[in-house]
């Protein structure tokens, strides 16, 4: 894997570790070290009666859990990373503009590039599940551990706050930064301070470290992950605005990811550094002596979660249906009800001065004999077949099509990839061909069908809930940027729908049916993506 940062971030970089060691030393060097100036911990929890507390079970079983989900989540995100291994601060994702990168790839520019293509390989040793794998794979473990690490720490701070535990992570003094300084000039210096006894508090330096990961790095991963639902951002613009766009959430989500690496790094690390059979027994066995006993279980605890990663790889690669559905199971609650709830209507308010210099384009180009025809002929003997569960059948031309009225809408794509884009789109409402066919009671469910092959093979389709069709900016879209729609963005014409993810905007639609279910279509699971790649039905997250 390599990794490309461009250059003025390198500068940055340096500059933010080596401003403050520098700093340090210098202290050190004009003043001298003082361990008197290095205090101990800034208050130490204690009980009613004023006893110091150590380490409950409830700390010591979060702590553990925490540990176990945390790095399924790094895991599962490095995977994901990796379908689109390039990061930026704005939501064109131009090739060249990327602030950081993961592959050593320049997008070529005389021939067609697709984001599929620019995925990349990483190692099942550093990602779950690894390899050149589809999102989907990916993003069902991450849900399905996300789950896991939001209610731990909900169960954490919940007893942190009960239990009277919290002095022990929480600030509740200023003075607790110039300590924190001290103590840094000590470590910087390879000074090591005077240390509290960890059982009962930490030194300034380490509450503020634990009170950052908890208290600031966990909440804003999971509000920079929100920024990156299509539903979200399409419904409140001004939300992901916050972190300076999707791209931009998307990068601070990946730095909380480097964050938590880092302080892992560094606490493991003083942990062995600082006694590590003492504070193996404060963390596992709830004590606060030098037995053997804690340390040895505490290894075996972290062989555990290692074992994990390999349970997680064999059931990613044998059972990913099993994965699949069980991220169903615990999201497609919340994804019914965004759905639902009128407040997820699309109401973006992008122009054409924020259209995006560049589009990325995915998806297999068609490869048939008919639609090779079709391209030949400029679309002039395309028919658009309408059917299935309605009371009016139609075929339709494309002059047919653009007579029904015109509807165009600026919106931002989002790519289960990673990628995004803003786009101007013409075309008819899906309103107004409903309105044509009328569909029957029964017809619950919209199949598109493209001209297009799947990844894997046989006719590439996807399939729209009637309830989000008719939602605003649900669109047939023939223009792009006011142009006939381009062939690598699905000429003659592509759906819109603009509360989910791209892959379920099928391109070079060949004809539309509405059925009473999904399951009765390929193999049930509503598209070719989640048939053969496993992705989710109803992406709105």
């Amino acid at each position: 894997m390599v990794v490309i940062l461009r250059r003025r971030y390198i500068i940055w970089l340096v500059v933010v570790v080596a401003v403050p060691i520098v700093l340090a030393w210098s202290q050190v060097l004009v003043l001298g070290i003082h361990s008197a100036s290095a205090p101990l911990a800034g208050i130490t929890a204690s009980t009613p009666n004023g006893e110091p507390r150590g380490f409950p079970v409830w700390i010591r079983w979060t702590h553990y859990a925490n540990l176990f989900f945390l790095f399924l989540v790094m895991r599962s995100g490095l995977s994901i990373l990796m379908d689109h291994p390039r990061l930026y601060w704005h939501n064109d994702c131009t090739p060249g503009t990327e602030w950081l990168r993961f592959t050593p790839i320049d997008v070529p520019k005389d021939r067609a590039w697709t984001a599929k293509d620019d995925a990349r390989y990483i190692s099942p040793f550093i990602a779950l599940p690894g390899y050149r794998h589809t999102p989907g794979m990916g993003r069902s473990w991450h849900f399905i551990t996300d789950y896991g690490f939001i209610l731990v720490g909900v169960i954490y701070v919940a007893m942190l706050v009960a239990s009277g535990q919290w002095p022990r992570l929480i600030p509740t003094s200023w003075a607790i930064v110039p300590y924190a300084w001290e103590t840094f000039v000590h470590y910087a210096t390879f000074h090591f301070p005077v240390e509290p006894n960890g059982y009962y508090a930490y030194n300034a330096i380490q509450q503020l470290a634990y009170f950052g990961v908890v208290f600031i790095m966990a909440p804003l991963s999971i509000l920079t992950g929100i920024a990156m639902s299509p539903a979200v951002d399409s419904a409140f613009p001004w939300y992901p605005r916050i972190f300076g766009g999707r791209q931009g959430g998307r990068s601070i989500h990946f730095l909380l990811l480097c964050g938590y690496v880092a302080f892992t790094i560094v606490h493991v690390s003083l942990v062995f550094w600082t006694g590590a059979q003492r504070n193996f027994n404060h963390i596992v066995l709830g004590t606060d002596d030098t037995r053997l006993l804690g340390l040895l279980l505490g290894c075996a605890g972290l062989a555990v979660v290692v074992a994990s990663w390999i349970v997680a790889y064999v059931v990613a690669w044998r059972y990913p249906r099993l994965i699949q559905r069980l991220h169903k199971a615990l999201v497609f609650p919340l994804e019914l009800g965004v759905s639902a709830s009128t407040r997820f209507n699309p109401a973006e308010r992008y122009t054409r001065a924020d259209v995006s210099p560049y589009f990325w384009a995915n998806g297999k180009m068609p490869d048939s004999d008919e639609w090779k025809r079709l391209v030949a002929d400029d679309f002039r003997g395309y028919r658009l077949r309408v059917s299935g569960c309605v009371e009016n059948s139609v075929d339709l031309s494309l002059d047919e099509i653009r007579a029904l009225g015109h509807d165009e809408h600026v919106s931002l794509h989002h790519c289960i990839q990673g990628w995004s884009g803003i786009a101007q789109w013409g075309g008819i409402s899906m309103v107004r061909l409903i309105g044509l066919v009328k569909p029957l009671p029964g017809a619950r469910v919209v199949e598109f069908i493209s001209f297009g092959e799947a990844t894997f093979g046989g006719v590439y389709y996807d399939t729209q809930r009637v309830e989000d069709v008719v939602k605003p900016e649900c669109l047939l879209a023939y223009e792009m940027n006011d142009v006939p729609l381009p062939q690598v963005h699905g000429a003659p014409i592509r759906l819109r729908v603009e509360n989910q993810l791209g892959f379920k905007m099928v391109k070079w639609i060949r004809e539309i049916r509405f059925v009473e279910t999904e399951k009765a279509i390929g193999e049930g699971h509503g598209g070719a993506n989640e048939d053969q790649e496993y992705f989710d039905l109803l992406p709105y997250i």
